[in-house]
């Protein structure tokens, strides 16, 4: 059968829209205009004999047949585009633009003193750290990679843990001193607590104990919940109340007094971070320097615990 290059490219104009959601991020992407992307939809509509997208003034959804096509393509678009990044040699030098959605705190507390040495280290590399409340659609918006507290999402993301860091109570010794110190689990409901918000359930944090393998699960109570973890150390560190925070963000805290380590015999609840990238054989090099950057930055702080 003889190539048709009409065919292939209407595909590959679909895959950018389904991708984007609509036709100014297709056109953005393929470096056309949206009525551009529109007419390639339309040619390839009539070429197929069925409708492929219904059009809204706000956005484009595939239709049940526009989604079979497009899960039917997108492993071929996908190797074809892995072919052209080896010729180009992204493959293997660490070049370009690489655009991370990245959880705040993460970027804040590990990687923004060393943001240096990855750029000195990749002369070629241009970076955009974005700081998002949630993943999102990584495709859709863009992103080369997201790295991420939390178990991964369900989907076709690449999930590769960096770290198991394990989950503190904590409180300032001005609010121990005041209020006392729990001596189990279930006096902490007798306490003020600081409560935090979850994105993905719209929900504060459930509060959990673990030792090797019991394991105690609070009522989430409290008068004061946040959405920043800076907030909630600050607020913390001032007495507000009980706080659950990552070890990971807070070892020099504790060392220097600030916080006070409440429940140290209950040490066995832990929290994942993950680097998240779209399911591709050979990610690009940028990728995994970004990765290996971050495991090397981890590796480097106290009492961190990295499980790559």
């Amino acid at each position: 059968m003889a190539f048709d290059g009409r065919l292939f490219a209407g595909v590959t104009v679909l895959a950018a829209v389904a991708e984007g959601g609509t036709f100014v991020r297709a056109a953005e992407a393929l470096g056309l205009s949206p009525s551009g992307v529109s007419r390639a939809i339309s040619r390839l509509e009539k070429q197929v004999g069925v409708r492929l997208l219904d059009r809204t003034t706000r956005s484009q959804t595939l239709t049940d047949e526009g989604r079979r096509l497009y899960e039917a393509i997108g492993p071929h678009l996908m190797g074809i585009e892995e072919a052209a990044s080896a010729a180009s040699g992204s493959a293997t030098l660490v070049q370009g633009k690489l655009r991370v959605n990245v959880d705040p705190f993460f970027s804040r507390t590990v990687l923004a003193v060393r943001i240096p040495e990855l750029l000195r280290r990749h002369p070629d590399l241009s970076l955009e750290l974005i700081m998002r409340a949630d993943v999102g659609d990584l495709v859709a918006d863009g992103f080369d990679l997201a790295v991420r507290f939390g178990p991964p999402p369900e989907g076709r993301l690449v999930a590769r843990k960096l770290l198991d860091t394990r989950i503190l109570t904590v409180a300032s010794p001005e609010y121990v001193k005041r209020r006392g110190r729990p001596a189990t689990p279930h006096d902490v409901m007798h306490h003020e607590r600081i409560l935090f918000y979850n994105p993905v359930t719209a929900r504060p944090f459930e509060w959990e104990f673990h030792r090797r393998r019991k394991s105690v699960t609070l009522p989430v109570e409290g008068r004061l919940l946040v959405s920043d973890v800076g907030t909630m150390l600050g607020a913390c560190m001032s007495g507000a109340g009980i706080a659950q925070v990552m070890e990971i963000g807070i070892e020099k805290l504790i060392q220097d007094g600030l916080l006070v380590d409440l429940l140290p015999d209950w040490p066995d609840e832990q929290f994942p971070l993950y680097a998240l990238y779209p399911s591709r054989r050979h990610p690009p090099a940028k990728v995994h320097a970004f990765i290996t950057f971050c495991l090397e930055s981890l590796s480097s702080r106290p009492h961190a615990s990295s499980s790559p």
